[in-house]
């Protein structure tokens, strides 16, 4: 990228829910961010033939309405129980939005890597069983990538813009990128972005196989990690251009993305992507390294992308930004993280303090970066980024602002 790139637009994030397994809202998740509590527990979802420490959602989910029957699944319900979230008022500032701009005119952009796997896998086992899929079965609807998308978009009465991304564990932060770019071109007025995945076999046997599995809660950035525990989320932003109403609001400044493609499922052993994924960001922000009062890490707590995120923001940032990892409360959310984690940093922001890495006892010694083990409060915090990296070295780093 050349240093006179233009500077994108900063967007309003007009209102924002998560569902994780730190309960339902915003909230409950701070809760757990503050108390410096870890939400990772024993799978009980399903049976899996070894230990696996997950981020399971146990608040009970909504059920969709007849009308919408063909999209039931675990991945939907999931997206509407965050959706009716009263305290984040997502559905209320889409309604609002709805009346100001037009159905037509607000886009829905959701990030999932598993979509709705789950039902598929229980689908398949009926097929085993009775040699017949489930009549009440509805592949596109359920499976499909753009599935919980057009869920969304149906529950709300939304007529615009509606599409998915899956690029593994960066996709909710691309859908943010790619909602900022839907307004600043004038193709939206408003876009609802975010990501959901859901717990499913294929994802947790599929990192068991890449040895990647830790079988004890995740300890990101530690000496002796182990590997991830995943998670599962649904976590969604309204965004919308900028204006009188929403000045109040906090603001994505921009999202800088990058694809190196170093390696299918490995990253680049220097963080070559991942840098310059943060460092797009900043040109794109017209902001300089010493800007960011906090950075969120991707760290999956797996030996090699720990490593290599910490030699890429060291690259960036040496030890100057107070930086850590969150995925030791959440698990990793996989395509809602990019999404989770910027509530996360929006936060913060908004509570004045920075989270800690929870699971966190002893630093890895080649980790030169500033990693805060034990949250802080009453800091003076008014820029955060958080960074999101996906197989094939799909990188995202988003930043936000008071």
């Amino acid at each position: 990228m050349e240093n006179n790139q233009t500077i994108i637009t900063p967007i309003a994030i007009t209102a924002y829910s998560a569902l994780s397994a730190s309960g339902l809202g915003c909230e409950a998740l701070y809760q757990d961010l503050q108390a410096h509590h870890s939400a990772l527990a024993p799978l009980s979802l399903f049976n899996v033939p070894f230990p696996a420490y997950v981020g399971e959602i146990k608040q009970p989910l909504l059920r969709i309405r007849e009308s919408l029957a063909d999209y039931n699944c675990r991945n939907a319900r999931v997206a509407l129980t965050a959706l009716n979230d009263a305290q984040g008022a997502v559905r209320a500032a889409v309604e609002v939005a709805k009346a100001s701009y037009g159905a037509h005119r607000i886009g829905v952009i959701i990030g999932t890597s598993t979509s709705g796997l789950y039902e598929t896998e229980a689908a398949y086992g009926v097929l085993l069983e009775t040699g017949k899929m489930p009549a009440d079965f509805h592949f596109v609807n359920e499976h499909a990538y753009q599935a919980t998308g057009r869920f969304v978009q149906c529950e709300l009465g939304l007529t615009g813009v509606c599409f998915a991304i899956s690029t593994a564990c960066s996709s909710a932060a691309k859908a943010i990128a790619a909602g900022q770019r839907l307004i600043n071109s004038g193709l939206c007025d408003a876009v609802l972005v975010g990501g959901v995945d859901t717990l499913c076999r294929l994802t947790l046997r599929g990192f068991r196989s890449l040895e990647l599995v830790a079988n004890q809660a995740c300890t990101p950035m530690d000496k002796n990690r182990q590997g991830i525990s995943i998670g599962e989320a649904a976590a969604l932003m309204l965004l919308e251009k900028c204006h009188a109403g929403n000045a109040d609001k906090m603001k994505v400044l921009s999202v800088g993305e990058s694809s190196d493609a170093h390696h299918m499922s490995t990253p680049h052993p220097e963080g070559e992507g991942a840098a310059l994924a943060m460092r797009n960001a900043l040109q794109l922000a017209g902001l300089q390294a010493a800007d960011i009062d906090y950075l969120n890490l991707h760290a999956t707590a797996t030996k090699i992308n720990d490593r290599m995120e910490s030699r890429a923001v060291f690259s960036v940032f040496a030890d100057s930004v107070p930086c850590s990892g969150t995925k030791g409360v959440t698990g990793h959310t996989l395509g809602a993280a990019g999404a989770l984690e910027t509530i996360i940093a929006l936060l913060a922001l908004k509570h004045q303090f920075i989270p800690g890495t929870q699971g966190l006892q002893e630093l890895d010694d080649e980790c030169q970066c500033q990693v805060i083990k034990s949250p802080l409060s009453k800091q003076q915090l008014r820029i955060a980024m958080s960074n999101s990296f996906g197989f094939g070295g799909n990188n995202a780093s988003v930043i936000v602002a008071l």
